[in-house]
């Protein structure tokens, strides 16, 4: 459980500077850089993101029950993940969809975290899914509140919304088939 809870710290910590300090964000990044910023960043997000993974499959080895969810949350559950890929896609494809959602990262990120709060109820799913719905819920406020550039993503065009929703709709799919037992050890539909 400690790796875990690491991770997250490590993972969610770096993603949350432009929420808790983004005046001392833009001052480290003015006496040092951009892209020092951006290696840094990216170093420690990805070992917060191993430590995450690793703690998360032990504590799944001995799972200590917080609640058992009902059958019926896992088709919930199911139901509040089609979005998800589109979203997340939506991200970097502008369009409609990111145009209505806002910020389809932040929706996305609240839809997983929820159907997966639904479906579990290990003390490591609280964590996990619990951490990464209240960081994207304070993210999303953040946001409101303190407007950021824009994302990083292919130019605005019509046929980006049809790519999300595309390739979004063949992920869940994907994800659905088998990726997600092949990669998580679970089938959703199980």
């Amino acid at each position: 459980m400690t790796l875990l809870l690491l991770g997250l710290l490590l993972f969610l910590g770096t993603h949350s500077v432009s929420i808790l300090a983004p005046d001392w964000r833009r001052g480290w990044i003015a006496r040092h850089g951009e892209k020092p910023w951006k290696g840094l960043y990216s170093l420690v997000s990805l070992v917060g993101f191993v430590l995450l993974i690793v703690g998360y499959g032990w504590a799944r080895q001995s799972p200590v029950v917080l609640y058992t969810p009902p059958t019926w949350t896992r088709h919930l559950a199911l139901l509040l993940m089609l979005p998800v890929f589109p979203l997340l896609l939506a991200a970097y494809l502008p369009g409609r969809i990111k145009a209505a959602a806002k910020h389809p990262m932040l929706a996305a990120v609240k839809l997983w975290a929820l159907a997966h709060l639904l479906a579990n109820g290990t003390l490591a799913d609280v964590l996990l899914f619990g951490g990464f719905l209240a960081w994207a819920v304070a993210d999303r406020i953040s946001a409101k509140r303190h407007p950021r550039g824009p994302v990083p993503g292919a130019p605005p065009r019509p046929a980006n919304d049809l790519i999300a929703l595309g390739a979004g709709l063949l992920l869940y799919v994907l994800f659905i088939a088998g990726a997600h037992a092949w990669l998580i050890g679970v089938s959703p539909l199980a």
